[in-house]
């Protein structure tokens, strides 16, 4: 009679185990899913924005508007770093995601567009 009552224990125990081995599985599906969409997402608005052309000039009155807070009116840095060689550390699309994930606390992440944000790189290159 031991033999069936374990048996029967071990196909529950086989069970609940596979059981629990498929939620496992599904939730990293899921998580796989969800990384590879944004990925895919944050690639494309980085090509876009890298296919064009900005302008310097409005890349300057953006950064007036949002960064002289903690970069300084010329860019050289009060809370933020100086930005005058920041192409030089950094390409563009570090750049890029650097402004858009605010990688760097105390630095907030910004939804810009993909034209504006071609303005602030144009920008920064011409700080060089």
């Amino acid at each position: 009679m031991s033999t069936s009552s374990s048996s029967a224990a071990e196909r529950n125990f086989k069970r609940e185990f596979l059981n629990i081995l498929f939620i496992v599985f599904v939730v990293l599906l899921i998580c796989f899913f969800i990384f590879f969409v944004n990925h895919h997402e944050n690639n494309k608005y980085i090509i876009e924005t890298l296919e064009l052309n900005g302008s310097a000039e409005e890349g300057d009155a953006l950064f007036k508007i949002n960064c002289v807070g903690c970069h300084g009116i010329s860019a050289r840095g009060l809370v933020g770093p100086d930005l005058h060689t920041i192409t030089k550390r950094m390409n563009d699309k570090e750049i890029i995601k650097q402004v858009t994930g605010g990688l760097t606390p105390p630095m907030p992440s910004f939804e810009i567009d993909p034209v504006n944000m071609s303005n602030l790189l144009k920008y920064l290159h011409s700080l060089e």
